[in-house]
């Protein structure tokens, strides 16, 4: 069982990654915004973050670098799940420190085999 931490401002899409993450037998707390994330995540100290790209307050990859910049992160993954999926994007998200990318919109399935993988 990991502890994830879902950051997304799209309730629809943070609750089915959350009741399929839950379903596999994951700890899954949800954040709506980049700034709830990145306290959410000091708080409850993730094993693994799903993070959106485009939120308010704080985005993707402003929260990737910040939790990227903080040592007791250093060991946990992140994965963005996106709708943005330029080459550029793609290649700012790997350059901020995120572990693995996914662009929206994505099969479930698909996704809990990327979060098994990062997570072993």
């Amino acid at each position: 069982m990991a502890r994830i931490l879902v950051v997304e401002d799209d309730a629809d899409v943070a609750e089915l990654i959350r009741f399929r993450l839950t379903a596999s037998g994951h700890l899954v707390l949800v954040a709506s915004d980049g700034e709830e994330g990145i306290v959410a995540a000091r708080v409850d100290a993730p094993d693994l973050v799903i993070l959106d790209w485009m939120m308010p307050r704080k985005n993707g990859i402003e929260v990737c670098t910040e939790l990227r910049a903080d040592a007791r992160f250093e060991r946990t993954r992140i994965l963005m799940l996106t709708a943005r999926a330029k080459e550029a994007d793609i290649a700012s998200a790997y350059a901020a420190g995120v572990d693995d990318y996914v662009t929206k919109p994505f099969s479930p399935r698909e996704l809990l085999a990327r979060v098994q993988r990062l997570i072993v």
